[in-house]
This record gives structure tokens, sequence and C-alpha cells, in this order.
């Protein structure tokens, strides 16, 4: 098999390695507007070689969008037109957006929507991971719509990477994402801004900070330009999640303010439940 990932970043980069590394893809040509990238993904060997989209697209069998999410429902259907019989997937964070962009694209049949979910803070081509997706999920989305024989592609390819497979339709997975990945995101975000704003001894940070801020925050770290167009793309899931969650901060607060201890305790009991689903 011969595939093209279009765009050489973190998870790009990554799903190149990995399809190089297990003989999955005998040749991967790389695509992607940044010229830095495409030359940083070759002097590492993420790529074998690197073409404009549409020659990229006749050359392969598989065809892997990992382009920003902002950029994949305009992208999606111009791939979809220089599709032959090639399989298209995408890794994209979002799904409901992209999917309603090419329900109507008669070459809608060749494109299998997934979500591989993994990711780190960091971003480019030099950010890739040897064995990044082993033993994590991935999620494929409204495959009913897609060819059987390019469903079966996408799946032998994830189960060979080492990953295990989930089901939705993309209006969930966009729900269930908010929730699980995106508010983690955004209140990282916000804790930094936070302690950026009012502490103001910037070697304090640095001496005082333990091991539970350090993880807290290190999605702070991440690309925005990558998580202002997936918080955008999903914009409606994450309002919803990020009420509740600024109501079960006015919890904590009402509680210190009133002083009421029994409270809190249970509140953080509560919460401890969730050491029973991620054990």
């Amino acid at each position: 098999m011969k595939a093209a990932i279009v765009g050489i970043g973190l998870i790009g980069g990554s799903m190149a390695l990995a399809l190089k590394e297990k003989g999955l893809a005998q040749q991967v040509i790389g695509v992607d507007q940044k010229e830095a990238h495409t030359k940083k993904a070759l002097e590492l060997g993420l790529v074998d070689e690197v073409l404009p989209l549409e020659e990229a697209i006749d050359a392969v069998d598989l065809v892997v969008l990992a382009v920003p999410v902002s950029a994949i429902a305009t992208l999606a259907p111009t791939v979809l037109d220089y599709v032959q019989n090639q399989v298209v997937m995408d890794v994209g964070s979002t799904k409901l957006a992209m999917i309603e962009a090419i329900a109507n694209h008669p070459k809608r049949s060749r494109f299998v929507a997934s979500h591989p979910m993994w990711g780190t803070e960091y971003s480019g081509p030099e950010a890739a991971v040897r064995g990044a997706f082993e033993q994590k999920a991935t999620v494929i989305c409204n495959r009913k719509d897609s060819d059987a024989d390019a469903v079966a592609l996408v799946e032998n390819l994830y189960r060979a990477l080492g990953m295990h497979l989930v089901y939705m339709d993309a209006a969930a997975h966009d729900v269930h994402v908010a929730y699980i990945s995106h508010i983690s995101h955004i209140t990282s975000f916000a804790l930094a801004n936070t302690v950026l704003e009012k502490e103001r001894e910037e070697d304090a940070i640095f001496e005082l900070a333990s091991a539970g801020f350090e993880s807290t925050v290190r999605l702070a770290k991440s690309n925005p330009d990558t998580w202002a167009s997936i918080f955008m793309q999903n914009r409606e899931n994450v309002l919803d999640v990020l009420n509740e969650h600024i109501s079960q901060l006015r919890k904590f607060k009402a509680c210190l303010e009133k002083e009421n201890y029994p409270y809190l305790a249970e509140l953080m009991n509560n919460a401890n439940r969730i050491k029973k689903i991620l054990k």
C-alpha cells in the first residue's frame, strides 16, 4: 500500500512513522502547505517524498487528512474530487461539520471518518512520536455511510497500530469529546492564565510548581491555532460542558465562602468516583 499524509504535524507525522515502521505502507508521501514542515518531515524520514495534493492522491491507495479541523471541512470535498477508488480517512478531533460538508458528495462512500484518541501538547513534524497509537482507542464515525472495503482498510490499519475500535455517529462523538477532551484543554489554558495573572514572580512558579500543577497545566502548552479551531468547530457542545464546569466551580467557591466543610467534602467524595472508571 502507498499512503499520502496531508498535514505533517504531530498526528500526521506520528501516523507516517507508524505506517512505515509497521510495514503497512511501502511508500509514504507528504503533503503540507508549510515548506518548513515538508523539509523537516523529509529530514526526519517521516515521509519518502513530498508532492502537491492532486499528484499525491493519484499516486497512493490511502489518503490521510491530518490538517486542523477548521480546514478539513473545506479540504475533504476537494480531496474526494480527485479520488478514483482511493480510500480517504481523517484523524480530526471534531466530526459533524466535516461529515455534513461531504454528505452529498458522489464519492462520499470512499471516506472514513476517524479520530485516534491520542495527542500531546507539542506540534509540528518534529513532535512525531514512535508507537504513539498503541493501546489507545480510535473512534470510527458513521461507518454505514462508507464502503465496506474502505472501512475494512481503516479498521485493519488501526488494529495493526495496536488500537481498539469504538463506533459512534458524528454528533455523539462531538458531544463526548467535548466532555472528555476539549474541556480539559480549556481548563488548562484558563488555569495557566489565572496563575500568570495572579503570580507575577515567574521564579516562584518555576520553583514551587508541584507535579500536580505541572500535569494540570501541561495542555496549556498546546498549539493555540489547533485548539481554537477545535473549540469553534465544536462550539455548542463546548459551551454546554463549559457552563456545567463553571457551575461546579461555583459550588466549590460557595463552600469556601460559607465555610461549608460538609458540602465541600461531599463534592470531593463525589469526584472520587472517577477512580472507579479511570483505574
